[in-house]
């Protein structure tokens, strides 16, 4: 071991996936991705900086024909102080990480004696992923020597993940030993004396999630780019084949390109960049919209969520006549993203990032490093990199008009369009290159190693259980809002008992609306949303939406015939397009014209099964057969495995009977609507709130000691 007289010896841990010096097999399988070339690049930039000794980055040796002869090196040298070494544990042959688990104590044991029979110990164990937090715990329990650790991915966020997309909780429990990952997650969170994260979001969206977090255990420290990869503009950008590739469908390709870059997913928002773009003239006069999402030969073979994204922009574009002006390449390579980035910054062109939820925000540092100012959502990350690099405009990614009026800020000035490209080049320098990154890491972690700073731990509260066992559900309109000042009282009760309770929200309004809604009563992103009254669902941190579920309630649904079934009924008017979603048809209604009763028989006739709901005596919603809050409810109580007995739920209109009926603790919160639950008075489990709106809420929750007893104390005087 080469070493620096009085620096560090820092040793990283990453023990699943394929790693070596050279040649990443990036993407080979799930666990040879983003994470294998964080850990390298991680300790190749430590290795170079003068305060460091050595680095060893340690992963399990594989021996096994079937993979390269270079994951069999016990001691792989990268560089003078930098070496991969390998740790043998389980069997020889290649296994995925979910089959590692029985396994780590051996390969604790094999790492503790290496480590023993050198000279030196580390100064610091930095491990990264569950499994080797794992290993970390005990290594840093045997050896003493402080532990940090990075999760990258979180096993609580990840089942979420696993769930939405239609997997059984015990399906994913066997299959990938959630319950082994997140005992893992809590211990290593009970040990390290930091956690290192990419975000502030990360934070607060993922880590609060465990009964271990510790707020002053947390630090952000952002990964490194690859400056040599991500460059500005050389010269020549715009007379290269791939430009002409790219630009072959406008009317004026020399034109600066306003270039968004993602995949085609409902989240990512790109949509409302083009309904921004065709409502603005002016913007049209000044520049091209280009579009990267990913790769097609045929849109109808993309996945569903994909189909359902490109359709939209297919329409937008048509709706605001913008053939010539926008470019939506089919295809393209990995390696072609920075010569993209550097042709649109060549035009003098901007990149957005429009995102309704962003965690981080890689390409925005990418954007930078290619001298390309940025518009983004305000959202997450952006919020940092724009913080840090002051080279660009956070927008409302809900507000169409807020993207319009900054792309225009930066395109009509010329001199705030190079002062945002400079101060970009710049800041991505300081801020996101590997070695910026290294020397943050240094000036937090040394004080650590040198055992001149140690974490204050806090009580941690006793731990209910593994998952939350509990959930809390309110719809938004005329229940949780209307008092903000009981509304922030009940969102300050809500994050204290986060690992408690799940937070769910159901509502008729469509998703972008709900979000604009929150937004406006800063109510903080629940675990799940329901939203267009029960048709669609998502997840937190990053609204991942529920797809089996989407697939579950398209039996017999044919909006097309409802829609023609009601034309021209009296006292029908059908709500803006923007109100109407792929599973709901929403439409006003007059009761002193329209009969309910009418409606549904008139569409029995039809021999259209659907579900037909009214709320606040004036707006009905017609859904698939098997989609409804209620229905929606249960299917998420069961998927996160939540009795009904311990479900809350509060509801203000006659939208959220089907919810409260049955086996959970409900309440009617006292607002100008309750009249439509009257019919609940004498149904069991359900509270009348003498307490409108949230404060309401907070009654019930009282009465039933919702985090104590959980029980209706009615029912104790039952004969």
């Amino acid at each position: 071991m080469q070493e620096k007289n009085g620096s560090l010896y820092i040793a990283l841990l990453s023990i699943h996936g394929l790693i070596r010096g050279r040649n990443l097999e990036l993407g080979r399988d799930a666990d040879t991705g983003g994470q294998t070339l964080y850990v390298v690049e991680l300790a190749q930039a430590l290795a170079r900086h003068p305060d460091v000794a050595q680095v060893d980055l340690i992963t399990r040796r594989v021996v096994d024909a079937e993979v390269s002869p270079d994951y069999a090196e016990e001691i792989e040298p990268l560089e003078t102080n930098l070496r991969i070494v390998r740790i043998s544990a389980g069997p020889d042959e290649y296994i995925p990480k979910e089959q590692l688990w029985d396994h780590l104590d051996s390969f604790a044991d094999n790492l503790a004696e290496f480590f023993r029979a050198q000279e030196r110990q580390p100064d610091i164990l930095h491990s990264h992923y569950a499994d080797a937090g794992y290993v970390g715990v005990r290594l840093a329990n045997l050896l003493g020597t402080p532990l940090i650790h990075t999760g990258h991915s979180l096993g609580r966020v990840k089942r979420n993940r696993f769930l939405a997309s239609g997997l059984k909780a015990e399906v994913i429990e066997e299959r990938f030993n959630m319950s082994r990952r997140i005992e893992a997650e809590e211990m290593t969170l009970a040990t390290a004396e930091r956690v290192v994260t990419s975000t502030r979001q990360e934070i607060r969206e993922q880590y609060e999630l465990y009964d271990h977090y510790q707020p002053d255990q947390m630090r952000v420290i952002p990964p490194g780019t690859n400056l040599n990869q991500f460059l500005p503009p050389e010269g020549g950008e715009m007379k290269t084949p791939l430009f002409s590739e790219l630009t072959r469908h406008l009317k004026n390709p020399d034109r600066p390109l306003i270039l968004a870059l993602s995949r085609p997913d409902k989240r990512k928002n790109i949509a409302a960049l083009i309904e921004a773009y065709g409502q603005s003239a002016a913007l049209q006069q000044l520049a091209n919209l280009m579009i990267v999402a990913g790769n097609r030969d045929d849109i109808d073979d993309l996945e569903e969520g994909a189909q359902e994204v490109f359709h939209e922009l297919l329409v937008a574009v048509d709706r605001h006549d913008l053939y010539g002006k926008v470019a939506m390449p089919k295809h393209h390579e990995r390696c072609h993203v920075p010569l993209i980035y550097r042709i649109s910054a060549a035009t003098g062109g901007v990149f957005v990032n429009p995102a309704l939820t962003e965690p981080f925000g890689l390409t925005l540092i990418e954007a930078a490093a290619s001298g390309l100012p940025i518009v983004a959502t305000e959202d997450g990350g952006p919020r940092d990199i724009i913080g840090n690099c002051e080279n660009g405009l956070l927008v409302d990614p809900l507000d169409p008009s807020s993207i319009t009026e900054a792309l225009l800020r930066l395109l009509g000035d010329r001199k705030l369009w190079e002062a945002c490209r400079d101060r970009g080049l710049q800041g991505v320098r300081e801020h996101y290159s590997w070695a910026a990154h290294a020397q943050r890491y240094l000036e937090l972690m040394t004080p650590i190693a040198r055992r001149s700073e140690r974490l204050e731990r806090q009580p941690v509260p006793e731990r209910a259980g593994l998952y939350r066992s509990r959930a809390i559900v309110s719809d938004l309109d005329q229940n949780l809002i209307g008092d903000d000042e009981s509304l922030q009282q009940l969102i300050s009760v809500l994050r204290q008992r986060r690992t408690r309770a799940f937070f769910v929200l159901a509502t008729g309004r469509r998703l972008d609306s709900a979000l604009k809604l929150m937004k406006k009563h800063k109510i903080p992103e629940p675990d799940v949303l329901i939203t267009s009254s029960g048709t669609e669902i998502y997840y937190a941190p990053e609204l991942i939406a529920d797809i089996a579920w989407a697939r579950h309630i398209d039996y017999q649904w044919t909006p097309h015939r409802v829609r023609k079934a009601l034309a021209g009924f009296p006292g029908l008017k059908l709500q803006p397009k923007q109100e109407q979603s792929r599973f709901k048809l929403s439409y006003y209604i007059d009761p002193e014209r329209a009969d309910l009763e009418e409606i549904k028989t008139l569409l029995h006739q039809e021999e259209q099964s659907v579900h037909v709901q009214l709320a606040f005596g004036q707006y009905l919603d017609i859904l698939p057969l098997r989609a409804a809050k209620g229905t929606a409810l249960r299917y998420v109580a069961e998927l996160k495995n939540v009795p009904l007995e311990t479900v809350f739920v509060a509801g203000g209109s006659g939208a959220d009977e089907d919810m409260m009926r049955g086996n959970p603790l409900a309440a009617v919160v006292a607002n100008r609507h309750d009249e439509e639950l009257s019919q609940l008075i004498d149904a069991e489990r359900i509270y009348f709130s003498s307490q409108p709106y949230a404060a309401g809420i907070l009654e019930a929750l009282d009465f039933y000691d919702f985090f104590g007893a959980c029980r209706d104390p009615r029912e104790a005087n039952l004969p």
